[in-house]
């Protein structure tokens, strides 16, 4: 039986994990932390049949009270990486399903995971399709290195790039950086029209009702182009699979993984 700690267990996402960690027989959903329903029972907060699952508003104290063996944290940026690196501190196992860490963030994290013998996989993005979008990206940029990423999203989504655009150019500029057919010295205009670079990725960032997180990346040769594009829906329920399989599979190495397909079988 795994036990599970949720931070930001009420959010869209958290919720929804917490509603499938219950129904999973092969783990317990033991706390959680939101600092708005702080003190109250997780389980009568989301109607969920889990017992008792106290609500806990700051890490430290719910790591000194509560037994649990893998963290996971949907969180803010700021706050994620003070949770994470707390719980790995301890001992504990963590799965990050926050969006917008920074390479600098996960260096810190991946020494502090190193440093206590234990383990994070993070996780940009869950869902299945991202998974295939990654692999086939990877594929493409190793034979098309002229490619840039466009990233859809939400228009109260405050963080730009979304962890899983940020997640793609990181993956991609390991496989191959891109061409640079015109440096930033010779642009004239505007140069923030052409979006930031994020691992010598040019990264696109679109923010629109409408939009709930979608991700293109784009690759073009002379007389031809390739778009490979993950679009997601507004149910959470791809995100739970993943998260669970994350959860499973995160004691199975040390260190730091990225990515829900370091730990799957392809």
């Amino acid at each position: 039986m795994i036990k599970v700690f949720i931070a930001g267990a009420t959010g869209w996402a958290g919720s929804a994990l917490s509603k499938g960690i219950c129904k999973n027989q092969g783990m317990k959903l033991v706390g959680a932390l939101s600092r708005k329903h702080n003190g109250e029972n997780l389980s009568e907060v989301l109607g969920i049949e889990g017992g008792d699952i106290p609500i806990f508003d700051d890490i430290e104290t719910a790591l000194d009270t509560t037994e649990f063996d893998v963290l996971v944290d949907y969180t803010k940026p700021e706050v994620g990486k003070k949770n994470v690196i707390a719980a790995l501190k301890r001992g504990k196992k963590v799965v990050i399903g926050t969006s917008g860490l920074t390479n600098d963030d996960l260096k810190e994290i991946e020494d502090t995971a190193n440093d206590n013998d234990t383990s994070v996989l993070a996780v940009g993005n869950f869902a299945i399709s991202v998974v295939l979008l990654q692999k086939f990206s990877e594929m493409a940029a190793k034979y098309m290195p002229n490619y840039e990423i466009i990233d859809y999203a939400h228009e109260d989504k405050i963080d730009s790039p979304s962890g899983t655009a940020r997640e793609l150019a990181y993956r991609l500029s390991q496989i191959k950086k891109p061409n640079v057919h015109i440096s930033q010295d010779e642009l004239v205009g505007d140069k923030a029209t052409r979006g930031a670079t994020l691992d010598d990725v040019q990264v696109h960032s679109v923010r629109l009702p409408g939009f709930v997180i979608s991700v293109e990346a784009i690759f073009g040769l002379k007389d031809e182009k390739l778009t490979i594009r993950h679009d997601s829906g507004s149910g959470a329920e791809p995100y739970v699979k993943g998260a669970l399989l994350a959860i499973e599979k995160v004691g199975s190495f040390k260190g730091l993984k990225r990515g829900l397909d370091t730990v799957m079988d392809f």
